[in-house]
């Protein structure tokens, strides 16, 4: 495969997406400085090649009790690769990652509650032979993810493009509250297998008048129910290492430490972990080479921090429901869901419950 090259307009046009994921194309051209045909042609260019891509999900905002779980994985030795192609449908990872260091697999794994987290690493993660150890630590609270990061390409372009932060600025108030209901639900999984179709073709897959469609999506939208995410190959973002950082810090200087780490160009995400490393950082780097001096600089720049682990992605299998091929590239989407049901894990744990309800001879 050749090495494929982005050219300027074309990082103006993934960041301009990146902060109005469903705007036309005229208004996406016109921010970026071309007509609308060429934006639209560019992106098809991108996307047919596996270069970029648009995607949504339920923000973190509605998680509400769900579970979000961090599963470490050890693999046989020759089977990693047999593992991730028997994981890669499962709805409920989020991502699924070749790392360095004291794991085989990092899986990021969202589920309905604890006892289906249970379900899922005892009987479905357990139940694969290729796997030989796992190690599960539940986030606690999330304090920033990938949606809100945006690619820091937009110095020069026209007047009127959107600003070149790393990230979205905090809004100056909360959103309502808001429950995603069956038929929310079902609209952002439409939603997600393509990102800027019409309302009008919503409409007629979800079985919905038009004019329900926009109400719905205008209120989701006001309370930021939907993280759309707009994303690079991560061989040709400019920020092609992604590291992840486990540490420690002492629970009164908690919320300072993660104000930080959120505001910090470089992360990814952000999140309180229910172990022994109570805080965990994924950023995104330009080299291999600037992991020790980040890190250096981070401990420097956060007291009271103590970094204990670190691991590279050697290869992103899954990245935010995308399956991806070594260099970052989009091979297919699958669906994301908490609403996790395996029939064979199913039947494993009711068999166990079964005797347990037996009293032991």
């Amino acid at each position: 495969m050749t090495e494929a090259v982005l050219d300027e307009v074309d990082y103006l046009l993934i960041t301009a997406l990146q902060h109005a994921p469903r705007a036309d194309w005229r208004t996406v051209g016109a921010l970026i400085g071309v007509d609308a045909t060429t934006a639209a042609r560019r992106w098809a260019r991108l996307t047919g090649d596996g270069l970029a891509w648009l995607s949504c999900h339920p923000s973190p905002a509605v998680i509400g009790d769900r579970v979000v779980a961090f599963i470490e994985v050890d693999c046989v030795r020759g089977r990693l690769y047999e593992v991730c192609e028997q994981l890669a449908d499962d709805a409920p990872l989020f991502n699924i990652e070749h790392a360095t260091g004291a794991r085989d697999l990092l899986l990021t794994a969202v589920l309905s509650s604890r006892a289906h987290l249970a379900r899922y690493v005892g009987f479905r993660l357990g139940g694969l032979d290729g796997v030989a150890a796992t190690r599960t630590q539940i986030a606690t609270a999330l304090h920033t993810e990938g949606s809100r990061w945006r690619l820091d390409r937009l110095h020069g372009a026209p007047q009127g493009a959107p600003h070149g932060a790393a990230r979205e600025p905090a809004p100056a108030a909360a959103p309502a509250a808001v429950t995603l209901g069956a038929g929310d639900r079902e609209l952002v999984m439409l939603l997600a297998q393509d990102v800027r179709q019409s309302v009008e073709r919503l409409a007629r897959a979800a079985g919905l008048s038009p004019t329900t469609v926009r109400r719905r999506l205008a209120r989701l939208d006001a309370a930021r129910a939907i993280s759309y995410r707009c994303e690079a190959a991560r061989s040709v973002s400019g920020w092609p290492v992604s590291a992840t950082l486990l540490g420690t810090v002492p629970a009164a200087d908690s919320a300072r430490v993660v104000a930080l780490l959120s505001a910090m160009r470089e992360t990814r995400l952000c999140a309180s972990l229910s172990g022994p490393c109570n805080l965990m950082t994924t950023v995104w780097l330009r080299s291999v080479d600037d992991i020790q001096p980040f890190e250096a600089s981070l401990v420097k720049r956060v007291p009271g921090l103590e970094v204990k682990d670190r691991s590279v992605t050697l290869w992103q299998l899954k990245h935010a429901g995308q399956v991806l091929d070594p260099d970052g590239r989009l091979l297919r989407s699958v669906p994301l869901s908490d609403l996790w049901d395996d029939t064979g894990a199913g039947d494993a744990e009711a068999a166990l419950l079964e005797r347990l309800r037996s009293p032991s001879r």
